[in-house]
Formats: structure tokens, sequence, C-alpha cells
């Protein structure tokens, strides 16, 4: 009983601190032999039903019948010193760096983030 209600106190606190946002997008199955066995994403690719990927604009998306699921995988820095530091955006990585705008090999404070 202990673990459940740890398990609920964990999934209390986490949910409020994740802010990604999702796309469901409509996706006419790809049918074979009668049966659904996937989906074509916007730029015509097919994935496997039930298959998860990530895309080249960093969302982690899944197909499922009928839909193509999309969230995005990073967080976004909203509450920095704009005025002397700027966000960089690395999508190879999926992140975003918050660094002096004279200098970036100097990191800047961020306070808050979204995503």
């Amino acid at each position: 009983m202990k673990t459940i209600l740890g398990c609920l106190l964990v999934l209390t606190v986490s949910i409020p601190l994740s802010n990604a946002y999702c796309v469901r997008q409509p996706s006419k199955p790809e049918i074979s032999n009668g049966k659904i066995v996937g989906c074509r994403d916007l730029n015509g690719e097919l994935h496997e039903l039930d298959s998860q990927w990530r895309t080249d604009s960093c969302h982690d998306c899944s197909c499922s019948e009928g839909t193509i699921d999309c969230c995005s995988s990073f967080s976004t820095p909203s509450d920095y010193d704009e005025e002397n530091c700027v966000s960089i955006f690395s999508e190879e990585t999926c992140t975003y760096k918050v660094v002096e705008k004279d200098d970036h090999s100097k990191e800047c404070p961020v306070h808050e983030w979204v995503g």
C-alpha cells in the first residue's frame, strides 16, 4: 500500500511539471490484406502500427489506428535575461542553451522552462 501511495505522490508532483505540447493528427490507415499495418505522416513516410519515432523537428511521435500523436521532446526557456542573453536551439540534441549574447561560452541562468 505504501508503494502505491508513493507512486501516486510522484505522479501528482511530476504531472504539473510537464508542459510538453502535443498534437493529434488524423492519419489515413495504411491497409494490407484487410489489416491496418501503419500510418503515413505529413511527409508521406509510412510508420508501422504502434511504432514510435523522433522527427527532424524534435517531436516524439507514435502511430495508432487512425491517428499520429506527436509531442515536443524539448523544453523552451521562458524566464531569463533576454536583454543580455540569447537562447540557441540544437536540432542535434533537441535542447536549448541560453548564453550571453557577447560571449556564447558563458551560460545564463534560466528561471523557468516550458515544454
